[in-house]
């Protein structure tokens, strides 16, 4: 919160159409949709090299330009008797197939703590002093090169299976994605947070364009494609 807090972030919205998408996960074994998202924008990304980009201030205040996405996904896990959120990272969502993200998905969410490696790395971060754990942190957000290994170059926070929505995630980060409840009718707000010190609108705009476009072709047509493999399966 303390590194976010400078940086001027808009939230952009658009309601997505989702029903095909909605019908086939089902058929194909439920895969998260997290795993959906985070594979549909990864490819958006491949494609828009503006969401690929960040802004840093050392040597001196200048936009950087990643070579490939890393997601970075908030996790709510279980430390000492409290609800904690936890930050896991996957590079290059897009070349991941749905089941391997789905995996990891669920690897993050209940594999012991100290066997995720990112996490193992925050909580020994926060056993230091806090002038040193906000010095740390700045100076890897600030670094052009370490910044998208050790933050990610998009987030994404969600809570839609608790029944509710984000309306702005704050985060130091480019982008973050989030999303709301999927209706029953595959209707949902899907919501672009961006920097816009990076990012101008009119880009958000279209790469939720974009995005929800991604849902309903390649995401879906794997799906699909799960389901067909599903059903061979059984019938052999």
């Amino acid at each position: 919160m303390v590194l976010a807090r400078n940086v001027p972030t808009v939230p952009v919205q658009r309601r997505f159409l989702l029903k095909s998408v909605a019908s086939a996960r089902l058929l194909a074994g439920r895969p998260s949709w997290p795993a959906l998202f985070l594979k549909a924008y990864g490819a958006v990304a491949q494609r828009m090299p503006e969401l690929r980009r960040a802004y840093v201030q050392l040597p001196w205040p200048h936009l950087v330009e990643y070579p490939q996405s890393v997601a970075s996904i908030a996790v709510e896990r279980q430390y000492e008797g409290e609800p904690a959120v936890f930050f896991a990272k996957v590079g290059d969502p897009a070349n991941h197939s749905l089941s391997n993200l789905n995996d990891l998905i669920r690897g993050f969410a209940n594999r012991p703590l100290n066997e995720v490696k990112p996490f193992r790395k925050l909580l020994s971060l926060a056993r230091f002093p806090t002038p040193i754990r906000r010095g740390a942190m700045w100076l890897g957000l600030n670094l052009a090169r370490t910044r998208a290994a050790q933050f990610g170059t998009f987030g994404l926070s969600v809570y839609s299976s608790l029944g509710a929505e984000s309306l702005h995630p704050i985060s130091p980060l480019t982008t973050t994605l989030t999303y709301g409840v999927i209706g029953a009718n595959g209707r949902v707000n899907v919501r672009l947070v961006y920097d816009h010190r990076v990012l101008d609108g009119g880009t958000v705009a279209r790469a939720l364009a974009a995005l929800e476009a991604e849902m309903n072709g390649s995401i879906l047509n794997e799906l699909r494609s799960m389901s067909t493999i599903g059903l061979r399966a059984i019938a052999a």
